[in-house]
């Protein structure tokens, strides 16, 4: 048995039936590199979950979960030295990079079908000072369904840049975010008259959203964590049962004795196991115990730090 754990294994796309309405949508993905096809696919889960938290209606959680899914298809023609550089980008080739929005909003206005979600295509990137692309709009004008996907996109681009296996230190993500919602305090005179200067790039009420998803998540990575630990200490149990045999066995001077409790450790052997190799595996299992029980704590110290964090 191997433990596994998926950051956005817990969701909620598929209450809705998603398959159905989105078929042709997620067909336009398979065109996308590996990388950006993982994130949209994130993106688009996190979006979902975040309108439940919100308690937007069903419906028009369906349609931000979608324009989410699509809401990086203009990076099909962004090309692949800028999409893929591990580097930062050059001031030219981030002006090429920003042109993935208006890219992506001419894509869906072209198909009737994807035309509904161009906005979350177009949008994604706007920040409510005016400081976002391609439009540098502000509060309001920019829709809803790009602001929550702009907070779960930023999300899960730090995240997967910083390629985390735990929620461990995740909280240190999301203070970066948590400081995208504070006003620019450092803009210039020149700057205030196009940037507004009293709010910050992302929506607070979407952040705090974004928070309590993160604990959700954290608390289903701990649920596996004891699932595995069940696990562990059934097979320790079991390796530890073995071991008491083995230790009589040695203390028995006939050898029908010998036999019989050598009998008894084969019964109790699992696959690969051996007579002479328990003994690692018992150690190798209380050793991942250990491991298991420390993140534990670890990720319930993390919750401590996140519900501790003011938006």
């Amino acid at each position: 048995m191997k433990e596994q754990f998926d950051f956005y294994s817990k969701t909620v796309l598929k209450s809705y039936n998603l398959d159905d309405k989105m078929r042709y949508q997620l067909n336009m993905l398979d065109n996308l590199d590996v990388f950006t096809r993982k994130h949209c696919e994130n993106v688009a889960n996190l979006t979902c979950r975040m309108c439940e938290y919100m308690h937007l209606n069903k419906d028009f959680t369906i349609y931000c979960t979608i324009c989410a899914y699509l809401h990086d298809i203009g990076k099909l023609f962004i090309p692949p030295k800028i999409l893929q550089k591990q580097s930062a980008l050059t001031d030219e080739e981030y002006e090429v990079m920003k042109t993935h929005t208006i890219i992506g909003y001419d894509m869906c206005m072209k198909d009737l079908k994807l035309r509904p979600y161009a906005v979350g295509a177009r949008s994604h990137h706007e920040a409510l000072n005016g400081t976002g692309y391609p439009d540098g709009l502000k509060k309001k004008d920019i829709p809803l369904e790009a602001q929550i996907i702009r907070v779960a996109d930023e999300y899960d681009a730090i995240v997967s840049k910083r390629q985390y296996k735990s929620h461990i230190d995740i909280s240190d993500t999301l203070k970066i975010i948590i400081g995208d919602t504070r006003p620019n305090t450092k803009s210039t005179a020149l700057e205030s008259l196009t940037i507004d200067a009293k709010v910050g790039k992302v929506n607070p009420k979407i952040v705090k959203v974004l928070l309590k998803v993160v604990i959700d998540d954290i608390e289903y990575e701990i649920s596996c964590l004891f699932e595995y630990i069940e696990y562990l200490k059934t097979e320790i149990e079991r390796l530890e049962q073995i071991d008491k045999y083995h230790e009589k066995m040695i203390a028995q001077k006939r050898e029908s004795k010998k036999e019989y409790f050598t009998e008894g450790m084969r019964v109790l052997l699992g696959k690969n196991e051996t007579i002479e190799n328990y003994k690692d595996i018992l150690n190798e299992y209380r050793n991942a115990l250990n491991e298991r029980e420390l993140k534990i704590e670890k990720l319930n110290d993390e919750i401590k730090k996140i519900k501790k964090l003011k938006v």
